[in-house]
């Protein structure tokens, strides 16, 4: 008998194991050393790699610290490995499919949530932990109708159906909603407002955050803080009335964990930092660097509650990257990226108060204002002339505004550039810390990360997904 043979038959015959393929013992998920009573996923929407290391390289020469993300590697508390992203109708995902992925545990069509090539509709994950007896939920920065939050709780052929969404979301009745989209919700829909029947079902609806930190209840809560998506952190933290009235993601994201952490069955918790992808697809560097750190921030304080919870697995990651922005090179580097710090408001605050018929020098003192550039008249007439020359297709720009050639502008000032504005099919990052992390191997497909969730939490087996 070679070595061979005897590692196969001898060994594991001694051992009184059946024979197994190598195959075999690959498919089954590693053995887990705890069970997980809690889940929170954290998700940053549209999250380049270079986005993830300018947040940091911001967050060490703004405030002499790394991104609570970036420690976690540099401590090694975390399993870190890269997650294949693609959708089952291209290489390139959709937030919609992507989120599906996690949520159903298959590869759905760009645009779809948890409906199938063929009409298959998997029972969404946080439908699944419900029927367990968990307490579930989501917050975001943006709608939270939109794609990600949506792909962990609704089947639905178009993620464009928001205001049935938001029906959907009424008879599943989740413990905490909360995030943007009052308009789905509310008057402006076409059949009159949803809240009255939220209250009716025994929700509570907060629309502001003095109201949402005030709520002590044990019922649902739904908490929407903006027509549509949130404002970009850079402009919330620099706006007073903002400031006051509207809740960060780590502010939602701690009261979310305290309205559910006594619960006896634990709970499972979606955390989308939803603008930090409008902020990619709008080359948008002031909404994108405060925005990664305002995420940042809610990974801090799922990780704070785990290190001392002992029971909850944290899943930091992103549904895709897009854009691809990056620090680049010269002499000029770190001058120009540490003008960021002068910052006080975003790309879209600045261009909302322009138009065709703006002077050079309104443009000039606007942009020094909000964002501490000295441009010269050249620029801002330039930027002037595309009010009326916007390239068509762009996502999240309603108002049609000059966001490419404001970037464009910016690289000079900044040394930040972009590869475009739009999604990419790269590797993303994925890290798990805590019971069931064990799991996470270097390359995952992103399907996968559905059943580790459910592995995690040992709920029954029926619940699985089968490859």
């Amino acid at each position: 008998m070679n070595r061979r043979s005897l590692l196969k038959g001898g060994l594991l015959a001694g051992l009184g194991l059946p024979f197994l393929s190598a195959g075999d013992v690959l498919a089954k998920p590693a053995a887990l050393k705890k069970k997980a009573k809690n889940i929170i996923m954290l998700v940053s929407d549209g999250m380049s790699q270079g986005t993830l290391n300018m947040a940091d390289l911001y967050a060490q020469r703004a405030f002499g610290k790394t991104s609570a993300w970036m420690q976690l590697y540099r401590d090694n508390k975390v399993t870190r490995g890269l997650m294949d992203t693609a959708s089952a109708s291209s290489m390139v995902t959709d937030s919609a499919a992507a989120s599906s992925s996690w949520g159903g545990g298959m590869r759905v069509n760009n645009g779809s949530l948890n409906v199938g090539p063929k009409g298959e509709k998997p029972q969404p994950i946080l439908q699944k932990f419900k029927e367990t007896g968990k307490k579930v939920g989501c917050v975001t920065t943006v709608p939270i109708t939109h794609a990600t939050p949506a792909g962990f709780c609704v089947n639905i052929n178009s993620r464009n159906g928001m205001e049935e969404i938001a029906s959907m979301y009424l008879n599943l009745k989740f413990d905490v909603m909360m995030g943007g989209g009052a308009d789905y919700f509310g008057t402006k829909r076409k059949d009159g407002s949803l809240l009255p029947k939220y209250l009716t079902q025994g929700f509570k609806v907060v629309e502001n955050k003095a109201e949402m930190m005030g709520y002590k209840g044990n019922g649902p809560i739904l908490g929407i803080f903006a027509p549509d998506g949130l404002p970009y952190e850079i402009d919330r933290k620099n706006t007073p009335q903002l400031l006051k009235d509207v809740p960060s993601l780590a502010e939602m994201t701690s009261k979310a964990i305290s309205l559910m952490k006594d619960h006896k069955d634990g709970f499972v918790l979606q955390v989308e930092g939803g603008r930090v992808d409008w902020a990619a697809h709008g080359n948008d560097i002031g909404g994108l660097i405060f925005d990664q750190l305002a995420f940042d921030e809610a990974v801090a304080i799922a990780i704070d509650f785990a290190e001392k919870d002992g029971e909850t697995l944290v899943i930091i990651t992103t549904d895709h990257a897009n854009a691809n922005p990056g620090l680049f090179s010269g002499s000029k580097a770190d001058k120009n990226f540490d003008s960021l710090q002068l910052f006080k408001h975003s790309n879209q605050w600045v261009l909302n108060q322009l138009n065709r018929t703006s002077s050079p020098a309104q443009v000039m003192e606007l942009i020094k204002s909000g964002q501490g550039m000295l441009i010269s008249d050249a620029e801002a007439k330039n930027l002037l002339t595309h009010f009326s020359d916007i390239q068509e297709g762009q996502l999240y720009n309603d108002e049609k505004l000059p966001f490419y050639e404001m970037a464009k502008m910016q690289f000079k000032h900044t040394s930040v550039g972009w590869a475009g504005m739009d999604h990419a099919a790269d590797f993303v990052e994925i890290a798990m810390f805590g019971p069931g992390s064990e799991q996470l191997r270097p390359l995952i497909k992103n399907t996968e990360v559905h059943n580790m969730m459910l592995h995690a939490a040992e709920v029954a087996e029926h619940y699985l997904v089968k490859a």
